[in-house]
């Protein structure tokens, strides 16, 4: 069928027999040509309604959704980037934290260390005091029992001596021995 219209379009060669050629083909075909180009306006018509209320409004909504799904799509990466920084600023702040709280520790340990060898050092200081007033208190408690002691043995020398003169002292005598007889001690 197609070799045959290019048959008849070559013999064509006239617009008259062009005329009649295409009058023939449409009348071989049952070709109405009132009744195509009432279709060819009925087609246009339905195209023209089709496209302003049916293809435009939907092309808008698909354009502005399109439009929604990319405004999305950038809010999504701008929050995925604020989400990485901000994971970046927590771990900086974490790890100054960790340095912070490692000073810290330092620090505590420091003063506790410091506190500690105070702490000796003044409990040296006190049992070295407390050493010298108890030596100072044994070389007091030396001293009085030396006296006694010395007082004791004076009234034991001039007891004896009284019985081995076998007299009497005054309490003048008696004074005096005991003063001679601490001398004696004391020089000794």
């Amino acid at each position: 069928m197609l070799p045959h219209l290019f048959l008849l379009a070559a013999d064509a060669a006239t617009p008259v027999a062009a005329d009649s050629a295409i009058t023939k083909l449409a009348s071989d075909f049952g070709v109405n040509l009132p009744g195509v180009v009432a279709q060819m306006l009925s087609f246009s018509i339905v195209a023209f309604v089709l496209w302003r209320f049916g293809l435009k409004p939907v092309r808008a909504t698909m354009e502005e959704r399109t439009q929604k799904i990319e405004s999305g799509l950038k809010y999504a990466e701008e929050m995925q980037a604020k989400l990485a920084a901000t994971q970046q600023e927590t771990a900086a702040i974490l790890k100054k934290a960790s340095v912070d709280a490692g000073r810290i520790v330092d620090e505590a340990r420091k003063t506790a260390k410091d506190f500690l060898d105070k702490q000796t050092q003044e409990a040296a200081a006190k049992s070295n005091e407390l050493l010298v007033k108890a030596q100072q208190a044994i070389e007091l408690e030396h001293k009085k029992m030396l006296a006694e002691t010395r007082t004791e043995i004076a009234r034991l020398v001039v007891t004896t001596t009284e019985r081995v003169l076998a007299k009497r002292l005054t309490d003048a005598d008696r004074a005096a021995y005991n003063e001679a007889a601490a001398r004696e001690l004391t020089s000794v």
